[in-house]
Order: C-alpha cells, then structure tokens, then sequence
C-alpha cells in the first residue's frame, strides 16, 4: 500500500464519502472507480489505469489535536500498520485516516506510551474492519 503524498490528492479523498467513525478517527475513501471517472478527462489514461490499480493511504493529524510530533509520528506509524494489515481486505481506493478528536493528556501521559500505541491500534482495527469487504 502506497502513501498519498501530494496536497490535491489529499483534498480529493477528503471532499469524498466518510465511511467509518470512531472517538478518535474518521475514515475517508475514495474508490478507484470515482478516480477513473475524475481523471478521465486528462490526457494520460495509461497513468491513471495504474494509479487505480492499487490503495494508497494518507493520515491526517492535526497539531491542534497531537500537539508533541513524538506523538503525530507515533500514530502515523499505527495508521499504516494497520491500513497494510488490512489492505487485502479493503477495495482499490485512496483512504485517508484523519484525526478527530485528541487523545486524553491525562490518561496517556507520555506520548509514547504503550498504552496510546495499543489504544490507538484498537480504535484503528475497530474503524477499519466497519469498511472490509468479505
């Protein structure tokens, strides 16, 4: 599973459907058929026809919802994880996984910690497997 790097790709997955909801995430999909009809107006339909052919991942987090980038990386690294663990799952799309709502100070002290890791990783589980195909 590849990664969404550029700004427009980005916005183009965000501005689509929101298919799964927890406490602390949203995901957001845009499926390969959607891709192809938007880009078939562009003169390079080979390039297209590749780029649908596999997901691609984004993750956005908010400074103002993680402030420390210990903990941004942190759960970046959890997103991905858990978007390859289920990528045979998912249907061809771009999806970005965004932030929502911030992870209680209070309760995860260090922005490292195991517990944020396994918390986190359990939310994660929990809003990808709302969007697998059987």
């Amino acid at each position: 599973m590849d990664h969404l790097r550029h700004r427009a790709d980005f916005q183009a997955v965000m501005a689509a459907e929101v298919v799964s909801r927890t406490t602390h995430f949203v995901l957001h999909r845009r499926l390969a058929d959607s891709m192809l009809s938007a880009n078939a107006t562009s003169s390079d339909a080979a390039s297209t026809a590749v780029r649908s052919a596999f997901s691609r991942v984004g993750a956005v987090l908010p400074k103002r919802l993680a402030r420390r980038a210990v903990t941004r990386n942190a759960l970046k690294r959890q997103i991905y994880n858990v978007m390859t663990t289920f990528e045979s799952r998912l249907p061809v799309a771009d999806h970005v996984v965004r932030l929502r709502a911030p992870f209680d100070r209070s309760i995860f002290l260090s922005a490292t910690s195991s517990q944020l890791k396994q918390a986190a990783r359990m939310e994660l589980e929990k809003l990808v497997s709302r969007v697998v195909v059987s």
